[in-house]
């Protein structure tokens, strides 16, 4: 006879099909507990994410089930938006919050609650009412806001930013298991005062990759795929930085700043629309090198890239400081410059050669990734933590 599956809830702002790190993660996350004998439920919006519109299929409900392989989703409403007003884009996360706690109050909720905490309003919502009807949190944290928000000028301290801190703390006092994108996030947390169980869990991808091919040309191609928004800083990067004749910089996603994007003059600088994952990692083998920016330093902030890139082979060069630089130069997988660094970067983009490249040959970077970022052997004790709560 076999064991009773047990029933685990995961709440969620992102999920497929939309596209990006934060769906990707939690989908793996969600295929792989259904595996390990777990009945999985997602809660997430109706798909709109970075559109700020409702996808095509979506359109007009109020909530959506479906099941998708052995996961059950429920899609609820919202009013979506990617306004850069602040009070819309509020109304846009408190609209889904009110959502959710409809379905919190109507809906048979199991013991075990995972959070994908942020949005912060989000994250609150869903642990306040775990708390409320005695559920076990299990709180993911990948974004240090408000710090982050700080950190990126797009809020400032005061009466708002100080009730965004008192949510935040909050869940960290509510959560049973508190689990960590970066080594810089579980500090801060600790810095709070906060005494719960820590996980270190990043956010490491789960395909098998492909061997990568040697780029032959003579150009040198850079690649940068995902959001295009303030917090990459691709349009100002571009703006600041001339690029060398010999080198190319070729541009994949959406996000706010899609039509700055088109919008530059440069000619080897060329944006290429959004694509789905499984064909980027095709497009991928074309590339030289792998392109990981942030327009400032964020504090906590390890790009999912880093692990994706590496593992299809191609070295990084990495524009954002932080913990993630570190992982680049620990791991040999290639070229780190502090965020903000223009001249700097002007340097590096102004040297870079094909012969300098074959110290980072792809098939040796791979190799390297494949074993520093294991994801079989880290979901293996995180699901040890979730079990023992």
């Amino acid at each position: 006879m076999k064991d009773k599956k047990a029933n685990i809830l995961l709440v969620t702002n992102y999920y497929p099909p939309e596209k990006g790190a934060a769906p990707n993660r939690i989908q793996t996350l969600a295929e792989n507990l259904s595996l390990q004998n777990y009945n999985v439920t997602v809660i997430c919006p109706l798909p709109n994410y970075p559109t700020g519109s409702v996808f095509n299929g979506f359109k007009g409900k109020v909530y959506h089930s479906s099941i998708e392989g052995s996961i059950n989703i429920k899609r609820l409403w919202l009013f979506p938006s990617k306004s850069s007003n602040k009070f819309i884009r509020l109304l846009s996360m408190l609209s889904f919050s009110f959502s959710l706690t409809l379905y919190f109050i109507f809906k048979k909720i199991p013991k075990k609650v995972f959070v994908q905490y942020s949005p912060v309003f989000v994250g609150f919502t869903a642990v306040f009412w775990s708390w409320v009807f005695r559920k076990k949190v299990l709180l993911n944290v990948s974004d240090l806001w408000p710090l982050a928000g700080l950190e990126m000028g797009l809020l400032s301290k005061g009466v708002y930013y100080s009730l965004l801190e008192k949510m935040e703390v909050f869940c960290y006092k509510k959560a049973k298991l508190i689990i960590g994108q970066s080594e810089e996030i579980l500090q801060h947390i600790s810095q709070k005062g906060i005494q719960k169980e820590l996980f270190l869990y990043r956010n490491l991808p789960n395909f098998k990759p492909q061997v990568p091919n040697e780029t032959s040309t003579e150009k040198i191609t850079l690649v940068y795929a995902g959001l295009l928004g303030i917090a990459q800083g691709l349009h100002s990067i571009c703006s600041t930085i001339k690029l060398p004749k010999h080198i190319e910089l070729h541009i994949y996603g959406a996000g706010p700043e899609v039509e700055k994007i088109k919008s530059i003059k440069q000619g080897n600088v060329m944006y290429h629309g959004e694509v789905s994952r499984a064909q980027l990692h095709t497009e991928l083998q074309k590339y030289t090198i792998a392109f990981v920016p942030l327009v400032k330093r964020i504090y906590g902030s390890v790009p999912s890239k880093i692990f994706e890139y590496t593992r299809l082979g191609l070295p990084i060069f990495y524009f954002a400081g932080g913990e993630g630089g570190d992982l680049v130069e620990k791991h040999r997988l290639g070229w780190n410059i502090q965020a903000e660094d223009y001249e700097a970067f002007q340097k590096f983009i102004n040297r870079i050669s094909k012969e300098e490249l074959n110290n980072f040959k792809k098939s040796e970077i791979q190799k390297r990734a494949l074993s520093a970022f294991n994801f079989e052997v880290q979901f293996k004790f995180l699901l040890k933590a979730i079990q023992k709560i």
